[in-house]
């Protein structure tokens, strides 16, 4: 590959002619060099996934069509209140034929994360994901068996929305943060698929329900 060309003075820091002779001598493994044209470093970040461009992301483009119901424990009434609220919720999903439930959870013991869903549509036979893999952390299992059950929904083409229960709504929030996170491998799969569903019906939709514990 051939070098690119410029002044010592605007030289970048990781061009590896830049470097001493005992910096080299610590190098344990093969190293990018920066100094090629085909390496370089851009001051922007050029946006692989158009669902983070701006102007297409879904928090602008599909505001509407997806939502976060909460839970707040302030007394046993209110624990009590909401769980019956998730029944309902749950009872009235599987009457309706363009309805997807989704239950998921995740755990970690040992280095190994588990997750699991079931997928729940009107007259359909359930559907369940069983998922494990070792040594990741649980926001990446949570993501993946969020993944996992939108996925199985939108195979489906008569669904018009779909809802989910789990106690990681926090995870699910970062799926339509706008901002660079470590997680936007698995985010935007997540979106591109959201697109595809929002795109295919106006009142297509997703919501997200949060499921306390005693513990939470």
């Amino acid at each position: 590959m051939e070098p690119r060309t410029g002044s010592a003075s605007s030289c970048h820091s990781l061009l590896l002619r830049t470097l001493t002779k005992c910096q080299c001598k610590l190098i344990k493994g093969p190293l990018v060099n920066i100094d090629n044209r085909f390496n370089q470093v851009h001051p922007l970040f050029d946006h692989l996934y158009l669902e983070f461009s701006s102007g297409h992301r879904v928090i602008n483009t599909f505001s509407s069509h997806f939502s976060f119901h909460l839970f707040n424990k302030y007394n046993d009434t209110n624990f009590k209140t909401y769980i019956q609220q998730l029944d309902n919720l749950a009872f009235e999903s599987l009457s309706i034929l363009s309805y997807a439930l989704i239950i998921i959870d995740t755990s970690i013991k040992n280095n190994i994360a588990i997750s699991i869903s079931h997928t729940y549509i009107h007259n359909r036979p359930v559907t369940k994901t069983l998922h494990h893999a070792v040594n990741i952390i649980s926001i990446e299992a949570e993501l993946f068996v969020i993944k996992c059950g939108i996925n199985q929904a939108t195979n489906h083409n008569n669904i018009s929305k779909i809802i989910i229960i789990t106690d990681s709504t926090h995870t699910a929030r970062k799926i339509f943060d706008p901002s660079s996170h470590l997680y936007q491998i698995h985010t935007a799969t997540i979106l591109n698929e959201l697109c595809t569903f929002f795109l295919h019906h106006q009142e297509n939709s997703i919501e997200f329900w949060k499921c306390p514990s005693h513990n939470n």
